[in-house]
C-alpha cells in the first residue's frame, strides 16, 4: 500500500505494518491508525504516521537512547488491552519535539507510547514519576 504524506514523501507500508491506537492519541483521538517508520538519516528516530491523515506524522525516539535507567511499571489494564505476553512483544517510543537548535530539541519521557509489535496495538500512557519530564533534552550536556 502507499501513503502519500505531506512531509515524508510516499511511504510504502503492508496492511500487517499498521498500529492501532483504540483510545488514539493525546490530542489525534480520531486518528486510530499509524505506522512507524525510520527517520531518513538518522535511526535513533522513528516516525509514528497516521494513515488516517497525511499531514501528522510523530517523530520519536526510544526513551533507553535518552536514559540509560528509564523504568516503569506497565498497568494491568494496559498489558491486557494491548495484548501483552512476553516483555520481548513491548516497544517503547516517546515523542520529540524538534527544533532548528539541537540543544532544544527535547522528548517526553512523562508519556511513553506503548506498542505491542506482535499485536500491532499501541497505547499512549502517564507515568506518574516525578523524575521523569515533558521536555526532557534529548541530547546530553557532557
Amino acid at each position: 500500500m502507499k501513503l502519500e504524506t505531506k512531509y515524508h514523501g510516499i511511504l510504502n507500508y503492508d496492511e500487517e505494518d499498521v498500529i492501532t491506537f483504540t483510545k488514539g492519541l493525546p490530542g489525534l483521538q480520531e486518528l486510530k491508525k499509524f505506522i512507524l517508520i525510520d527517520f531518513e538519516g538518522n535511526p535513533v528516530f522513528k516516525i509514528l504516521h497516521s494513515i488516517e491523515n497525511k499531514e501528522i506524522g510523530l517523530v520519536a525516539v526510544s526513551p533507553f537512547d535518552v536514559v540509560n535507567e528509564y523504568e516503569f511499571e506497565l498497568k494491568d489494564y494496559v498489558i491486557e488491552k494491548l495484548k501483552i505476553t512476553d516483555s520481548s512483544e513491548v516497544l517503547v517510543l516517546n515523542t520529540v519535539t524538534l527544533s532548528s537548535k539541537a540543544e532544544e530539541i527535547t522528548t517526553n519521557l512523562k508519556a511513553p507510547i506503548i506498542i505491542n509489535i506482535k499485536s500491532k496495538l499501541g497505547e499512549q500512557i502517564i507515568i506518574d514519576n516525578e523524575k521523569y519530564m515533558i521536555k526532557h533534552p534529548v541530547l546530553r550536556s557532557e
